[in-house]
């Protein structure tokens, strides 16, 4: 990681960390991750095994899977041993049961290793998720948390899951976001929270580019820092 910055993001559902995180590590030549697509996919695999609520047997399932990500011409594929299942995560039940499976203690702990290692391996990265600013990378370069309100929040995430073919209502939406922001800042094992060094930027009346801006001027302060030759493309 010498030629390249750790960057973190986190921030709740539906604040824009994907959107910033792929456009932020397309513009640096950067390696992205999304942390949530991982526990979406484990959650996916969850349902179909139909062991939601048996954490031993989750935790299994996930040491046990081949789970591949690659992004490319600005799209996350997840692969689950072999099959592509970058749009069924996405769909309404894993959105449902996506926050109680994150807060497994164990399954949390074999992930950020499998976050770590991967980042470790590259030459720069954009991570993104829910505790990369607190637990995965608590001395990333750059550290940012991203907020909005609710109400943009469930209209942005409607629009997206109405966008991949499925009919649901708004306030269904901001009733489970409602919900897991409870969960994900209550839950024992690396809550959702605020680095105490991390950069708050509040995208509830910005443009999407606006909010990619702010993330870069903060890296290229650090790359300065670091004496880090950053490329921006």
């Amino acid at each position: 990681m010498s030629e390249g910055l750790i960057i973190a993001i986190d921030g709740p559902a539906g604040s824009g960390k994907s959107s910033s995180a792929k456009l932020l590590a397309q513009k640096l030549g950067y390696l992205y991750i999304d942390t949530g697509a991982m526990y979406r996919a484990i959650t996916y695999l969850a349902i179909e095994n139909q062991i939601l609520g048996n954490d031993e047997q989750i935790i299994e399932l996930a040491r046990q899977c081949n789970l591949e990500m690659d992004y490319k011409n600005f799209q996350l594929s997840v692969k689950l041993n072999g099959k592509d299942v970058s749009s069924r995560i996405r769909k309404t039940d894993v959105n449902k049961h996506v926050s109680d499976v994150s807060k497994i203690g164990a399954l949390r702990k074999l992930l950020v290793e499998k976050q770590r290692a991967i980042a470790e391996k590259s030459s720069g990265v954009v991570m993104e998720g829910r505790d990369i600013t607190t637990v995965v990378f608590p001395n990333a370069d750059v550290k940012i948390f991203l907020t909005a309100s609710l109400d943009e929040r469930a209209n942005r995430r409607t629009k997206e899951i109405v966008d991949n073919g499925s009919n649901v209502s708004v306030d269904d939406i901001k009733n489970n976001l409602s919900t897991r922001d409870k969960i994900d800042s209550s839950r024992d094992e690396s809550p959702l929270t605020k680095a105490d060094d991390a950069i708050v930027i509040d995208t509830t009346n910005i443009e999407i580019e606006d909010q990619v801006n702010l993330i870069l001027d903060a890296a290229k302060n650090a790359a300065r820092e670091k004496g880090i030759k950053l490329k921006v493309y």
